[in-house]
């Protein structure tokens, strides 16, 4: 757990782009922290879908009809997953009540086959968001993200397009106003 300014980004947290990013990767992302430390930060953005599925992605994986998604732009060579299934996964490590964070490759893939695991229990990416020491903080300070808390429905219910909206309107307040602010806007 890092302090950044009056905020402390914990694992298991998300963070929000902020309305007006421009970077195509990150524009209105929702990205769940899974290891923040003083070394830095990484975690996955939660809502760009790829439009493929893992059987797709990895040689000798079971018939299993999950959509990837692009968890950010480091390391898009790796191929990372959450899910909700922890005690039947060891390895896992729980980022919040209902949400864990990788395990046993050899047995997810036995769970998959043995149906124990079925597609709305799981979600895998594609790379990971990073961020060197230091640096999070300072996007934090400039005001680039918005921190809230996670919420399994929000990786396991919500619709990707719908996510951003749905986390920045469940902070209350002024956030319900930006969550309502149009994806582009074009001045006359």
């Amino acid at each position: 757990m890092v302090k950044m300014n009056k905020v402390i980004i914990k694992n298991g947290q998300v963070l929000l782009a902020e309305p007006f990013m421009m970077d195509p990767n990150f524009r209105r992302s929702v990205i769940l922290v899974c290891d923040n430390h003083e070394e830095g930060t990484m975690g996955f953005i939660l809502n760009k879908p790829l439009n493929m599925n893992v059987e797709e992605l990895i040689a000798e994986f079971p018939e299993f009809e999950s959509e990837v998604y692009f968890g950010g732009p480091v390391a898009t060579d790796t191929i990372h997953y959450i899910h909700n299934v922890g005690n039947l996964l060891e390895e896992s490590i729980e980022l919040g009540r209902g949400v864990y964070w990788g395990g046993d490759f050899d047995k997810l893939k036995f769970l998959i086959h043995s149906k124990l695991i079925l597609p709305g229990n799981i979600r895998f990416f594609v790379g990971y968001s990073g961020w060197s020491p230091g640096q999070l903080k300072e996007e934090l300070d400039f005001g680039s993200w918005v921190v809230a808390d996670m919420h399994a429905n929000y990786l396991f219910k919500t619709k990707p397009k719908r996510l951003w909206k749905q986390v920045m309107s469940n902070k209350g307040n002024n956030f319900e106003v930006i969550a309502e602010m149009p994806d582009s806007l074009s001045w006359n």
